[in-house]
C-alpha cells in the first residue's frame, strides 16, 4: 500500500524512483539492505555508474520505510534504522508498528520523533517529498 502511494507521488512529481522490498540496496559500508519502500532522488540517482551491472543499486535513499511484520522484533528495527538507514545518509524515515500504533519518525541530524495512535493522522514526506502524506488510518493491523 505505502508502496503504491510513494511510486503515484513520484510519478505525479516526476521525481526519483521508488524501490520495493526485492531490491538488495548496497551501501557504502557494504551491507546490502532490503527496506519496505524506498525512494532515491534524481540528484542521488545521477550519482550511479549507467554502464555497472552490478547486482545491487550502490546508492543512499532519500526517504524508507519499514513496517513491522509480527514477526520483526522491535529493537533490531530500531537498530537498523538508526545505525544501518540513518547512519549511511538517509534523509527522513519512518519506522510504522501497524500492531502498536505508532510511528518513529527519523530525520537526518534531529531527534526521533514518536507518533501514537493512527486514528485521523496523517504522516507528511515533508521538504524530502514534498506534498505526499500518508493516512496512518489504514494501517492498522487487522
Amino acid at each position: 500500500y505505502i508502496n503504491t502511494l510513494v511510486g503515484y507521488w513520484a510519478i505525479q512529481q516526476e521525481r526519483g524512483e521508488v524501490y520495493s522490498p526485492s531490491t538488495g540496496i548496497e551501501l557504502p559500508t557494504g551491507a546490502v539492505k532490503s527496506p519496505d519502500v524506498a525512494w532515491v532522488s534524481d540528484e542521488r540517482l545521477a550519482t550511479l555508474d549507467q554502464d555497472s551491472d552490478e547486482q545491487f543499486l550502490k546508492v543512499v535513499p532519500d526517504f524508507v520505510v519499514e513496517v513491522r511484520s509480527s514477526t520483526d522484533r522491535l529493537k533490531k528495527l530500531k537498530s537498523k534504522m538508526e545505525n544501518t538507514w540513518m547512519a549511511n545518509g538517509v534523509r527522513l524515515a519512518w519506522l510504522i508498528d501497524p500492531y502498536k500504533e505508532t510511528v518513529w519518525i527519523y530525520r537526518a541530524d534531529q531527534e526521533i520523533e514518536i507518533v501514537k495512535g493512527f486514528e485521523g493522522k496523517t504522516l507528511s514526506g515533508e521538504e524530502v517529498l514534498e506534498g505526499f502524506e500518508l493516512p496512518l488510518d489504514r494501517l492498522r493491523a487487522k
